[in-house]
């Protein structure tokens, strides 16, 4: 499975990246979990400590391989290759979290350099290679968009899932990601909505979503609330979150394995 978890900030993506991520991985499931969002906390919400999250270093922040693999130094301009080696950075760059392999996209931020870049095309390397050539579950805590997804790799996606919560903002984020990504060949896009409290946020909720199928739903929980607070990983803190999430596993592979209308 490949999954691409977005939305507004502050909505429960890592959250929801983190419990799926374990999850799986104590299923038995082979797991990276990519942190593809520039306020990077993946590694701690799936209970690593301070000291290892901060050794797992941004991939585009890895000047030396960047120059290695691309032939160019990021920064400096000039020709570079277009298709650089990325087989071995799952295993060279990549922190164990619990059975969970974690690793960090980064931004490019260098002024001027624009996408044609040796670290950009890193990075678009990196990412066609996790989602066309591995076989393990995929698992990518995105910013609120789309920006690590090419038409070359959207398709890869089995499922793109927009976090919500019932609150106006966050259904709106959710209309127009999901517009995006369908736009880029993703196939389906589906919501998962975050903090339920009640039968009247699922009323709320399904009506705001119009056409975006609602997957799952969270409730909303203090114990995990406290997790997130505490840097620590929500699974175990809460029955009937961990019972939920469970669910959405389950509807996320039933998603994955099913043939879809073009098969």
């Amino acid at each position: 499975m490949r999954i691409a978890i977005s939305g507004k900030g502050g909505v429960g993506k890592t959250t929801l990246a983190a419990g799926l991520a374990r999850l799986f991985a104590e299923n038995g499931r082979r797991v990276i979990a990519i942190d593809a969002d520039p306020d990077a906390n993946l590694a701690t919400a799936l209970g690593a400590d301070r000291q290892l999250a901060e050794s797992c270093t941004p991939l585009a922040e890895m000047d030396d391989l960047i120059e290695e693999r691309t032939g160019a130094r990021p920064g400096s301009g000039g020709v570079f290759r277009l298709n650089p080696d990325v087989s071995d950075v799952v295993d060279r760059c990549g922190i164990d979290v619990d059975g969970v392999t974690v690793l960090r996209m980064g931004t490019v931020e260098r002024g001027g350099s624009g996408c044609m870049c040796s670290e950009g095309t890193f990075l678009k390397a990196f990412m066609s290679h996790l989602l066309l050539e591995r076989d393990e579950v995929a698992i990518l805590d995105m910013e609120a968009g789309i920006e690590h997804l090419g038409r070359g790799t959207a398709e890869s996606v089995d499922t793109f899932v927009v976090v919500v919560e019932p609150a106006g903002r966050s259904l709106r984020t959710a209309e127009a990601v999901a517009r995006l990504a369908a736009d880029i060949g993703v196939r389906d896009v589906v919501a998962v909505a975050n903090r339920i409290r009640d039968a009247e946020d699922v009323v709320y909720v399904r009506r705001a979503l119009g056409d975006i199928p609602l997957l799952g739903m969270l409730p909303e929980s203090e114990a995990v609330r406290r997790a997130d607070c505490d840097s620590g990983s929500p699974r175990d803190r809460d029955p009937a979150f961990d019972e939920a999430l469970r669910d959405v596993a389950a509807a996320l592979e039933l998603r994955a394995n099913s043939p879809s209308e073009e098969d």
